[in-house]
């Protein structure tokens, strides 16, 4: 049946650069494909460095979820280098990284979705907009438009916390090899404690109470954005230094069974992502990045990671489902409200991680470059999975690859012609007015894409190459 194609692109209201087009056919999406149209990425530029640039370099891939790629690089390093970081360096790592998710969620509720479902008044930056089915009753819309303002200032203060113990945010220079560089002291932790209080305040009175106003006013997006309903979790946050004990857990859930995850099962395919066929199917500790533009028949610079050969969608609704916190359903709707609850349960961790510091303990365990070695960082970012790996040789970085969360989620076609997790939950989404296709960016801006994160960039022979992608 043919229909209607609808393209958006580039979409708003995201990281980065993401096109979206849709096929629409009576009043239904019939096909979707998600495009990331940025080039740029951080795998070469990572080629023969020394080792502990990573944390540094692999930050600056995006501005929101930097915390999460110092840590990624972090644990990718303390696995390579054989290094296990004192208590004292991983709770700060958990204070740094937790603030940052409380930052991220507040962002992505309500400066990037919630004009989705709010109506602002007629003046930027609530305009212009897609006219649209904007239901909350006045009074409730009024408040969440006032909310938006207080939310601007509200995210300032996880940034302050975040920068107490990491130097600075974003792109924080507090993450090494073996722990972390700021000592915890009283006036650090007092600060970061009435900043966490006021922000705990918001959450539970504010976000949490506005995410579950527009789940009741917009009830049927229950049953849209559905997608594959496979969910994948590295698991975050270390209760302990074996890293198996964590707040979020390790696993996937698939067919209705929770099961392990093996980092060995995960690859990335390209047939219709922009690089050279001969580098599909690898794991990441055998990962290429060799673009090819004008490749036939792509339409991304994503790629299309798999686990075991099928698709994973991730993020709050992954963790909070294969944690057991919640377990209501997998649509447009659940994904803002464990977005809001998870930003609950964190808040809260926090304030017992701090307690927990200890005054003129380690924050370090000596470490050195190894001349030959291998290395895994597996963590969470807020977005989702986040996968470093390396590889080191004459003490150098031989290759890096990452495997972001926005890779997983708004990855395309893979090599057998199965649609990414967001493609697919675009299928079947109600289109009332093609020319006004909110519901199409409704479902879309649940995933919180970050396409910043998600694509590659390479700097040959020093020299910027540029390329036309037509």
């Amino acid at each position: 049946m043919a229909g209607r194609k609808i393209v958006i692109d580039p979409v708003t209201r995201i990281e980065g650069h993401l096109g979206i087009e849709v096929e629409v056919a009576q009043g239904r999406v019939i096909d979707a494909r998600s495009m990331g149209t940025l080039f740029r990425g951080f795998e070469l530029i990572l080629k023969g460095r020394d080792p502990r640039d990573a944390p540094h370099l692999t930050q600056r891939i995006c501005g929101v979820c930097s915390a999460s790629h110092g840590l990624a690089a972090s644990y990718n390093l303390d696995n390579a280098f054989g290094v296990t970081p004192p208590d004292n360096a991983r709770i700060i790592r958990n204070l740094v990284v937790g603030a940052n998710y409380i930052h991220s969620h507040i962002l992505h509720f309500y400066h990037l979705s919630a004009l989705d479902y709010v109506r602002g008044p007629d003046t930027a930056p609530f305009i212009p907009r897609y006219k649209g089915d904007y239901r909350l009753p006045k009074d409730v819309n009024d408040a969440c438009v006032a909310h938006y303002l207080e939310a601007l200032k509200m995210r300032m203060l996880p940034h302050q916390m975040r920068a107490l113990f990491a130097g600075k945010a974003p792109h924080h220079v507090g993450f090494v090899p073996g722990g972390v560089t700021q000592k915890p002291t009283v006036d650090k932790i007092t600060g970061f404690l009435w900043r966490l209080r006021k922000v705990q305040d918001f959450i539970n009175n504010t976000y949490v109470p506005d995410a579950m106003a527009i789940a009741s006013a917009y009830s049927d997006y229950k049953k849209i954005g559905l997608g594959h309903k496979n969910l994948l979790a590295y698991g975050t946050f270390d209760l302990d230094s074996t890293g198996k004990n964590k707040l979020f857990k390790r696993g996937r859930y698939i067919g209705g069974k929770l099961l392990d995850v093996d980092a060995a099962k995960i690859t990335e395919d390209v047939k219709y992502s922009w690089y050279e066929d001969k580098t599909s199917g690898k794991n990441p500790t055998e990962g290429v990045t060799e673009p090819q533009p004008h490749k036939p028949d792509a339409y991304s610079w994503v790629k299309a990671p798999r686990y075991d050969g099928l698709p994973y969608e991730v993020g709050p609704l992954a963790r909070m489902w294969i944690n057991g916190d919640y377990k209501q359903g997998i649509s447009v709707i659940d994904r803002h409200i464990t977005r809001a609850l998870e930003t609950q349960k964190i808040a809260n961790a926090l304030e017992g991680w701090l307690m927990q510091l200890k005054l003129n303990e380690p924050i370090w365990t000596e470490c050195s470059v190894p001349e030959s070695a291998d290395g895994c960082g597996m963590v969470e970012a807020p977005r989702g999975a986040l996968g470093h790996w390396v590889r080191i040789r004459n003490h150098k970085i031989e290759n890096y690859q990452c495997v972001v969360p926005s890779t997983w989620n708004t990855s395309p076609r893979d090599d057998k012609g199965i649609r990414g997790p967001m493609e697919q939950a675009l299928i079947d989404t109600p289109v009332a007015d093609p020319d006004n296709p909110i519901e199409v960016l409704r479902v879309v801006r649940s995933f919180d894409p970050c396409l910043a994160c998600a694509v590659h960039l390479i700097k040959p022979n020093g020299r910027m190459k540029k390329f036309r992608v037509v």
